[in-house]
């Protein structure tokens, strides 16, 4: 079989995993390049076994980068969630985990050269338009991915990254309450439906009948609880302007409850066919906001923080993240800015093959 290799440097980035590959070595036709991922992660299979992919949501993403001609940013970051056991590509969500590996992954390819010992990366999310700076340390301009930074979630200690996210707020739908309303009831459920950093519905665990502490496999078990929540997105997809999203990820769904140790909220955020091993980054912004906001579904379930910034612990199914919010209550809720710290590695390098049947390539195929 004749193959095309495309180089990758492949990342752990947050909670997530997946190929990094310079846009430029990759179809610009959009079809083409979905075909490619599909291939290269193995999309169709619930191994993903024909693939690099890891059989899992948070393991099935992909990110592409190349310098930016925004004249705000260094680098675009373009985003893919390729599904596990369909052979589909969503281009219209973006992924904050992933992101969290753009800083290092364009270091990798020679997009970036780091200067002084810190390094500050301006990011354009392409798919959403959000922009983001990510600060990482680059002691003697050299980056390395060793340091004490823990993230729930991932095993071990890494190098912090901090990300400062601005301009998330309706960056899917143009509006910070898509519907119009702080609630809405569907299906007998209210929801608070909500554009920040990503577009998730987010209900009450006890609406369900859950405590809102189940573990993911006990969730991901409940397929009468997944069937109602899809019945409840599609309905609230379609209010909130995003048309049919069946064969959507977004807009993703929330449950929310009581903090049981200690944090501001808990949390279980759905990807939104199964659940988060722990919690999106992307997610984390928009749930925190709803959590500062009075009148939406968060009412009764904490005690809201009366300073900003302020700092969200979401409590999720591995542990918790913390947010800091700076946002402005004059005139309604307003975010200005959320920051976040992750971790990345890089796992390989290299090339990764699809068959030239997929695409010719650029060059010599082998």
């Amino acid at each position: 079989m004749t193959q095309t290799g495309i180089p990758y440097v492949f990342m752990r980035a947050g909670t997530s995993r997946g190929p990094f590959f310079n846009a430029a070595d990759l179809p610009a036709d959009r079809d083409t390049r979905a075909e490619v991922l599909i291939s290269a992660v193995g999309a169709g299979h619930a191994l993903n076994i024909d693939g690099i992919g890891g059989g899992a949501a948070v393991t099935t993403k992909v990110a592409m980068l190349s310098p930016s001609d925004d004249e705000w940013a260094d680098i675009d970051y373009f985003f893919a969630q390729v599904a596990v056991t369909e052979r589909l590509v969503d281009f219209k969500p973006t992924c904050g985990n992933i992101l969290s590996g753009v800083g290092p992954a364009a270091i990798e390819m020679g997009l970036i050269t780091p200067s002084g010992d810190t390094t500050e990366i301006k990011i354009r999310a392409v798919n959403t338009g959000a922009r983001v700076i990510a600060r990482i340390a680059t002691p003697n301009g050299q980056w390395s991915y060793d340091g004490d930074t823990e993230i729930a979630g991932v095993p071990g200690a890494s190098a912090a990254i901090a990300l400062t996210f601005m301009g998330v707020v309706g960056s899917s739908t143009g509006a910070f309450l898509p519907t119009g309303n702080l609630r809405d009831t569907i299906e007998g459920i209210e929801v608070t439906c909500m554009d920040v950093a990503m577009p998730v519905v987010i209900a009450r665990a006890a609406d369900f009948g859950l405590t809102g502490y189940e573990t993911v496999r006990e969730l991901d078990d409940n397929r009468d609880v997944f069937a109602r929540m899809e019945t409840i997105r599609l309905q609230a997809g379609a209010l909130m302007g995003m048309g049919d999203v069946t064969k959507s990820v977004t807009p993703k769904f929330a449950f929310l409850a009581p903090a049981q140790n200690g944090g501001t909220i808990a949390a279980r955020y759905f990807m939104p066919w199964n659940t988060h091993p722990s919690m999106a980054v992307t997610g984390a912004q928009c749930i925190a906001s709803c959590a500062l906001t009075p009148g939406t579904v968060a009412d009764g379930l904490l005690t809201r923080p009366k300073d900003s910034p302020a700092q969200v612990v979401l409590e999720h199914a591995s542990g918790s993240i913390d947010v800091l919010v700076d946002y402005d209550t004059t005139d309604g809720f307003e975010l200005n800015a959320a920051g976040l710290v992750r971790t990345a590695r890089k796992l390989a390098d290299g090339q990764v093959y699809v068959p030239a049947s997929v695409w010719a390539g650029h060059g010599e195929t082998k």
